[in-house]
């Protein structure tokens, strides 16, 4: 796992905690940067699950900034023993989750309200200084519902020729005359494969997105 920077100490914690209460967007991001080592923490507790680790990483990443974004600077405890219960609901809703793995941190799911009644969705709640973050997040999400459609709605024969034609768990991309040789079919059979196989997954990744 990644190295990440050393904790803030109680001091530090309370001055950027004040710094961001008063609207320091810089302030929060330090906040969220130097948690991260609570986050491979807690991560770690989970690393034999059947889940990846950057999976999980991620997860709790958004754990940590609900917590940021929640804590309570006079609750008089401090941030990472209230970010440690987020970081792990976070990864216990997605292994309670995990037959609708595709789902288990919809980004774009409603999560509340603000104060003028408007809907909020983490991609609000992760702000444009964490646009670096948030892209990571979104292309994750995504590559996981594009595997979960391929598990689901391809036939076998459509699975091999997809993973070897886009390289797919640790395969070299092959031509479809490559994969016509290997498979012993034409290669026009394997370009109407490919074809029916496309249009399928395009077709449940769009569902899952509406």
């Amino acid at each position: 796992m990644k190295t990440f920077p050393q904790p803030l100490t109680a001091r530090e914690e309370r001055e950027y905690l004040e710094r961001y209460k008063e609207g320091d967007q810089e302030a929060r991001s330090v906040l969220i940067e130097r948690n991260m080592r609570l986050v491979a923490h807690v991560v770690k507790k989970y690393q034999y699950t059947d889940h990846d680790m950057d999976d999980l990483l991620s997860v709790g990443t958004i754990g940590l900034i609900k917590a940021v974004n929640t804590f309570n600077v006079d609750r008089g405890s401090r941030l990472a023993t209230y970010a440690a219960k987020c970081v792990e609901n976070e990864i216990l809703m997605l292994l309670r989750a995990n037959k609708k793995y595709s789902k288990e941190v919809s980004l774009f799911e409603p999560i509340g309200v603000d104060k003028d009644g408007e809907t909020v969705s983490l991609v609000d709640v992760i702000e444009l200084e964490n646009k670096e973050i948030l892209e990571g997040l979104i292309l994750q999400q995504e590559v996981r519902e594009l595997y979960l459609a391929y598990e689901s709605c391809l036939k076998d024969q459509e699975k091999i020729v997809i993973s070897m034609r886009y390289g797919l768990f640790g395969i070299k991309e092959h031509t479809q005359r490559e994969i016509a040789e290997k498979l012993d079919i034409s290669r026009s059979y394997v370009s109407r494969i490919e074809k029916k196989a496309l249009e399928k997954l395009k077709t449940e990744f769009e569902k899952n997105e509406k």
